[in-house]
């Protein structure tokens, strides 16, 4: 029964927890299996996987996030936003274009390699409603935590993952292949 949805679960899993994806499945069918007798809908199995999937995840997240040091978003420096450093090096007046210019440097491994440095209780969030199209009352309650709660970690994470996309940018050279310049 459960064969079939595996490779979506470890797909899930990957987005959410990155290498620890194999153990998060694991953890997640070894849940299942111990409550197999709580499964009313055989045909309804896939989404029970998930949720309890999605439960483990949660779990994981909230037990590591008690040990990571925070800092408030208001004290995160403006300068690391992306308009304001492409738009002092731009003479051009704001316009989309110049994230879209920014943001076709990167490559779609690169987006991932800057997403998996996220810590997991941004990263999950993020994968859920930016890249799975979960509405965010759904994450929240998938998440176990109240809206509010969610759209904080959202709006944190989309700041740390722009910041963190800077740093990859800068890191990696791709700045001066978008203004042209050989590698």
């Amino acid at each position: 029964m459960v064969g079939p949805h595996l490779p979506a679960l470890y797909g899930l899993a990957c987005q959410l927890v990155g290498d620890r994806a194999e153990d998060a499945v694991q953890e997640a069918l070894v849940k299942a299996f111990r409550k197999y007798e709580q499964l009313e809908d055989p045909g309804a199995i896939g989404a029970w996987l998930r949720t309890i999937l999605l439960n483990h995840v949660r779990d994981t997240v909230r037990r590591d996030e008690r040990h990571l040091d925070e800092i408030p978003v208001e004290q995160v420096d403006d300068t690391r936003s992306l308009y304001r450093r492409i738009a002092d090096e731009d003479p051009l007046p704001y316009s989309d274009t110049l994230h879209l210019d920014f943001l076709s440097c990167f490559s779609v491994p690169d987006v991932w390699a800057v997403l998996d440095d996220l810590p997991d209780h941004y990263r999950t969030p993020l994968v859920l409603v930016h890249m799975y199209g979960v509405p965010t009352r759904e994450a929240a309650k998938a998440l176990d935590v109240p809206l509010n709660t969610l759209l904080s970690q959202l709006h944190r994470g989309r700041k740390r993952f722009e910041q963190s996309l800077w740093d990859y940018a800068e890191t990696n050279d791709l700045l001066r292949e978008r203004d042209g310049a050989a590698p």
